[in-house]
C-alpha cells in the first residue's frame, strides 16, 4: 500500500470512531464540604466546544444515599455525572432535586431512575410546556453532545420544607425570580447553600422567563439573609462570603435602572442593547450577549410602564 492509500485508510478509520470517544465532559467533582461535591461548569454560552457544560451541578453523600442537585445539559452529561458519583461512593442515588426547568439543569434526567426525580410543581409544568422547544434549541447549539437526549418529566412534586436524608437536613425553598418556579436548597448540615440560577457570579444572568427584576431582587435579599457557610451559584465559582450577592444586587439594580431610564427617554431596543456596560462588570462573562436578551424579553414591560406615566 502506498503512502496516499495509508493516509486515506487512516482518515477513514478516524472518521469511523464512535462519537462517544470524542465527546467527554471530563467531569471533575471536588469536595467543597464534608460529603458535599461540586461539579463546576464554565461561564460560557452553549457551544459545540463545551457541549452545554456551563452549569454547576452537585451531589451530597448522606450516609443513607446520595442527593443530586441538577442533572446537566444532556443525557451524556447525566451518564457521566452518575459515573462520577459512583467513583466517589457506592451509596445509591435516592433523590435528584431539579432546581428549575432550564435545559442545562434537567436534560441529564435520563441517566437517573425516574422515580428519584423531584421538582417544584411549577417546574414540572414549565418543563412539560417548554421542554421540546428547549430540546430543539439545544440540538442546534451543541449538536452531537445531545445525541439520545429526551425530555424526562420528574414524577415527584416537591413542596417547600425540610428533607432529611441520612445525616443531612436540607431546607427546600421555592422562589420565582429567575423562571417563575425556582428551587433553592440549603444543606443545613454542611452550611452549603445551593442557590442555583437565582444567583449568577462572574457570569451575566439570564432573564427570558423572569417575572421581573424587582421580584428577583427581593428574593435575593431573602437568600442573602440565610445562615450559610458556602454559596454555590448556578453559574460561576463558589464563594464563602456575600460577594456574589453584592455583584448580583448591583447588576440587577443597573439593569432595572438602565431600562427604566431608557424607556423614559423613548430609546429603541437596539439603542438600549448598545448602551455601554459599566467597567465594574468587566469580569462578568457574556454581559453584552445577555443584555441583548434581557432587552428583547423585558424591555417592552418598561416601555409600557413609561407610557402609563405620561400625562393624558
Amino acid at each position: 500500500m502506498d503512502l496516499r492509500s495509508c493516509l486515506c485508510a487512516a482518515l477513514i478509520a478516524c472518521l469511523s470512531l464512535p462519537v462517544s470517544a470524542e465527546l467527554n465532559y471530563d467531569l471533575q467533582p471536588r469536595e467543597i464540604a464534608e460529603g458535599v461535591w461540586l461539579v463546576e461548569g464554565s461561564t460560557e454560552n452553549f457551544s459545540r466546544l463545551n457541549g452545554g457544560n456551563i452549569v454547576n451541578t452537585a451531589f451530597v453523600v448522606t450516609g443513607e444515599g446520595v442527593v443530586v442537585i441538577d442533572t446537566g445539559p444532556s443525557r451524556r452529561y447525566g451518564e457521566q455525572l452518575k459515573a462520577a458519583i459512583a467513583a466517589v461512593t457506592d451509596q445509591p442515588v435516592t433523590h435528584v432535586l431539579l432546581t428549575h426547568h432550564h435545559p442545562d439543569h434537567v436534560f441529564g434526567n435520563q441517566a437517573f431512575e425516574a422515580g428519584r426525580l423531584y421538582a417544584l410543581a411549577g417546574t414540572i409544568d414549565k418543563l412539560a410546556s417548554d421542554g421540546d422547544a428547549f430540546s430543539d434549541n439545544m440540538y442546534r447549539l451543541v449538536g452531537d453532545w445531545m445525541r439520545g437526549t429526551e425530555v424526562v418529566l420528574p414524577p415527584n412534586t416537591l413542596a417547600p420544607g425540610l428533607l432529611e436524608v441520612g445525616d443531612h437536613r436540607f431546607r427546600l425553598m421555592a422562589f420565582r425570580g429567575h423562571t417563575g418556579a425556582d428551587l433553592a436548597v440549603l444543606d443545613e448540615t454542611s452550611g452549603v447553600l445551593f442557590a442555583s440560577d437565582l444567583v449568577f457570579y462572574n457570569r451575566a444572568l439570564t432573564t427570558p422567563q423572569s417575572p421581573g427584576l424587582s421580584v428577583w431582587a427581593d428574593e435575593l435579599a431573602q437568600l442573602e439573609a440565610l445562615d450559610f457557610e458556602l454559596l454555590v451559584p448556578g453559574h460561576g465559582p463558589v464563594v464563602a462570603d456575600n460577594s456574589a450577592f453584592v455583584q448580583m444586587r448591583d447588576y440587577l439594580a443597573w439593569l432595572d435602572r438602565t431600562m427604566t431610564e431608557a424607556a423614559e427617554r423613548g430609546l429603541t431596543m437596539t439603542e438600549v442593547s448598545n448602551l455601554p456596560i459599566p467597567a465594574r462588570f468587566a469580569d462578568v462573562a457574556e454581559s453584552r450577549y445577555e443584555l441583548i436578551r434581557t432587552v428583547t424579553h423585558l424591555y417592552p414591560r418598561y416601555e409600557k410602564q413609561a407610557l402609563a406615566l405620561l400625562p393624558e
